[in-house]
């Protein structure tokens, strides 16, 4: 595994730990087999969508969890007899998995939905009024009096 030294650019910048914190942990997230894959899609300006391929998964046996800046997706399989059948092949995947996507700031779930085997996952970025950019009027200074 790659790992990288932020450490140059600490030095030339101020508040941007966090991000480089971020990175290290991307880096080094275990469990990054590719299951279930899944798309990002940008919706809009400020809507994105994860559809992820759950083959197999029933609404209960699935949970989306936000928590602060970080969206947990898991799959949990109930045992109902399953052990009993005989496969030949086994080409759909119905093991248990655990996705964790790390969202930006204001960055919220408005909601889930599981169609024809797919999750998709509703994201809406809601920037506060007072983050948002604002025009600052530029007033002409006023001429001095002479005499």
């Amino acid at each position: 595994m790659r790992t990288f030294d932020y450490s140059p650019f600490y030095r030339a910048t101020v508040g941007f730990d966090r991000v480089f914190d971020l990175l290290d942990s991307v880096a080094s997230q275990p469990g990054a087999n590719g299951y279930p894959p899944y798309n990002i899609e940008k919706a809009g300006d400020n809507a994105y969508r994860i559809v992820m391929a759950v083959a197999g998964f029933a609404e209960a046996e699935l949970n989306v969890t936000q928590k602060e800046n970080e969206l947990l997706v898991t799959g949990q399989t109930a045992q109902n007899g399953q052990d009993e059948k005989q496969y030949l092949y086994r080409g759909i995947a119905g093991r248990n998995f655990e996705r964790r996507f790390q969202l930006a700031d204001h960055v919220k779930v408005t909601g889930a939905k599981l169609a024809n085997g797919l999750l998709t996952i509703e994201l809406q970025r809601e920037i506060p009024e007072e983050k948002k950019p604002r025009a600052i009027p530029v007033q002409a200074a006023q001429a001095a009096l002479t005499h």
